[in-house]
């Protein structure tokens, strides 16, 4: 009865094994195949935006390395960084396509897989630590150039729409306080819009301006330097409701404020 209960404990072990060693074969094989993420960051280079305020600082360090331990996970999956100012649209900063890439594992063991693995893991781990010192580079950097007098966000739009033709899934960061400010434009710190109606009714009218653009519905965050006790006349709510309103207007399904 002994030798049974043995043999039958020795082939549930087995069959455990076998399941792990599938599971991560099935983990290593879904990130392979997964379609590589395009990561476009849009960082607010013009007056407005103090980025040596340590909560700002803080906030845009945390959210850089956040996004890039989410988004850089193998070979193809692209960063890139963008400078807002008052020419948004040739402010190209940082392009940088990830390199490492997943051996095959199709019939391997679980102890090659797990060494596959190891590997993996630390060559993404350099890879990534390379890219967050470059972006800290350029979040850091000062603009003391006459382009910080005016922010021109909506020029980031066409930016979108071209990565979105690249046939990954575009992940999109504005660090920003999303004031749109242009002579020939938007003036969101002289004339903000007065309630949420009015936000709504120019962000349509503006979307119709861009409606040729084919942005591919990409995951949009805002992510906004205030502090929490800052007031409505420096965290402007009609100003964000308005960007969230365009962006719909755009196709665009997922837009959250952080």
């Amino acid at each position: 009865m002994k030798k049974l209960n043995l043999f039958y404990f020795l082939i549930s072990l087995s069959l455990i094994l076998a399941s792990c060693g599938e599971k991560k074969a099935q983990k290593t094989e879904n990130k392979a195949d997964s379609p590589a993420i395009y990561t476009l960051i849009f960082i607010d280079k013009t007056a407005s935006v103090d980025v040596s305020k340590p909560f700002v600082a803080q906030k845009y360090q945390q959210a850089l390395n956040s996004i890039i331990e989410e988004n850089l996970r193998k070979s193809g999956d692209k960063f890139e960084i963008y400078y807002i100012h008052e020419n948004t649209a040739k402010g190209r900063c940082l392009s940088l396509t990830c390199r490492t890439e997943m051996e095959e594992t199709e019939g391997m063991n679980a102890t090659d897989l797990e060494a596959i693995q190891t590997s993996y893991d630390l060559s993404i781990r350099k890879e990534r630590t390379f890219v967050s010192k470059q972006a800290m580079t350029r979040l850091n950097a000062q603009n003391d150039n006459a382009s910080n007098r005016e922010t021109n966000i909506l020029a980031s739009l066409p930016v979108i729409a071209k990565a979105s033709e690249s046939g990954a899934v575009v992940k999109v960061y504005y660090l920003s306080d999303m004031v749109e400010s242009v002579k020939n434009g938007r003036d969101f710190q002289q004339k903000p819009p007065k309630d949420n109606s009015e936000a709504e009714s120019w962000a349509k009218a503006d979307a119709e301006k861009y409606k040729d653009l084919a942005l591919n519905s990409p995951d949009i965050s805002m992510i906004l330097p205030f502090e929490p006790t800052s007031s409505i006349k420096e965290n402007n709510p009609t100003i964000t409701f308005y960007w969230s309103k365009l962006f719909e207007n755009l196709g665009v399904m997922s837009v959250q404020e952080l």
